[in-house]
């Protein structure tokens, strides 16, 4: 009776036969068999799009699919097919390593069972097994082992990333970015989230690594910071307005503080009239708020003309802090001056430019009590409006450095 061989070409001898070849046969079917344990070999799948066929060497070494560990390689053009005899039952390490942006399948010769399959732009490894499972349509699965590879396009599901090193963008599922990332050179600092438990403490995100480290968040061109549908105060230039209502005509040379009728049941002015021939003086006073960064600040006069000239006013304003348990009698710190013409008529609006950086003087800290003297400079030989300029108020600017007065 001849001999028989398995479908990965190990030689089976019948009992009786091959006397005196037994050894070489033997030692023969013994190297196939490491093959199969763990033999690597290449595979050359050059070409366009066709197959390659792996057959077996009934009896021989060297036949590729007696191989556990086996490397497509060569330049395809083409979508690219290996296939393996119907009957092959074992399992392998197949990489892809042929160069060219086509697929590999991995099958059977024939039927209609499952095979594996390299996408184009996959060339990682993967183990697989041919199940000879169904006489005519068996399987070939792929374990799901080592699918992760350095160029592969690959889910990850239920897998932990420790210390994960991420490039410029994290993309979505249609490959839009997401978020993008921009790398500093030696970087100290990072943002550290934290998740919360039960209750009313939320998740952290801190600015972590060197000491009193901010976070700047900055939103695009005129995009606005938000909270749900609601505007984050964001920490910069502030406004207060004091209109000449609060405000009270100084002891000495002080300006008259008036109503005037427009036309009865329409707005009132409430002014502080300031003479055209004599420098005259009002005053207000704030407790700043904490949030303030205890800088200069900036200002400007809202005012009406007191007659139809459109010369130039003159207004001036300077300001000094007094701390608790000291003295109010201080000088106040150096003023700063704008000029605006009148408009032409009684009763309009005028809004003065925007004066430069006003100190304030007294050292100012928080909790201090600012005192702002506000004038006409009439003596001032550049002042030429001839008559009465009305104060309506001032807008007062100022920088803070914190989103609250906490």
């Amino acid at each position: 009776m001849s001999s028989n061989y398995t479908p990965l070409g190990v030689q089976l001898m019948t009992t009786g036969e091959k006397a005196g070849t037994w050894g070489t046969l033997t030692n023969t079917n013994w190297d196939i068999i490491e093959q199969i344990s763990g033999g690597y070999v290449e595979q050359d799948i050059a070409g366009g799009a066709g197959a390659t066929t792996l057959s077996v060497s009934d009896g021989a070494t060297g036949a590729t699919l007696a191989h556990r560990i086996i490397k497509l390689t060569g330049s395809i053009t083409g979508n690219r097919t290996v296939t393996i005899p119907i009957d092959v039952q074992t399992f392998y390490i197949v990489t892809n390593g042929s160069s060219g942006g086509y697929t590999v399948e991995f099958k059977y010769v024939s039927g209609s069972g499952s095979s594996v399959t390299w996408a184009t732009t996959d060339k990682g490894t993967k183990i697989i097994y041919a199940a000879a499972d169904d006489g005519t349509n068996p399987n070939i699965v792929d374990v799901g082992m080592g699918n992760v590879t350095l160029t592969g396009t690959e889910t990850l599901t239920n897998k932990t990333l420790t210390s994960p090193k991420i490039g410029t963008n994290i993309l979505d599922t249609n490959g839009n970015e997401l978020i993008n990332f921009t790398a500093t050179g030696s970087a100290v600092n990072e943002l550290t989230i934290a998740n919360a438990g039960t209750g009313v403490v939320g998740p952290v995100i801190s600015a972590t690594g060197e000491t009193n480290v901010g976070i700047n968040i900055n939103p695009a061109g005129t995009g606005v910071l938000k909270s749900g549908s609601a505007a984050i105060k964001i920490a910069g230039l502030e406004t207060i307005f004091i209109p000449a209502s609060a405000m009270y005509g100084s002891e000495t040379n002080g300006a008259d503080a008036q109503q005037v009728e427009t036309t009865a049941t329409r707005p009132d002015l409430k002014v502080l009239d300031f003479d055209a021939g004599t420098a005259e003086y009002a005053q207000f006073a704030i407790a700043m708020p904490k949030s303030w960064n205890l800088g200069t600040v900036t200002w400007q006069a809202f005012w009406s003309p007191g007659n139809t000239n459109t010369g130039n006013a003159i207004f001036g304003v300077q300001g000094v802090s007094v701390a608790d348990d000291a003295t109010a009698d201080v000088v106040f710190g150096t003023a700063t001056e704008v000029t605006d013409a009148g408009g032409g008529a009684v009763e309009d609006v005028m809004v003065t430019s925007v004066s430069g950086a006003t100190t304030i003087g007294g050292t100012p800290a928080d909790d201090k009590y600012t005192f702002f003297q506000i004038y006409r400079d009439a003596a001032d030989g550049s002042d030429t409006f001839t008559g009465d300029a009305r104060l309506l108020g001032i807008k007062l600017f100022y920088t803070t450095d914190s989103a609250n007065d906490a």
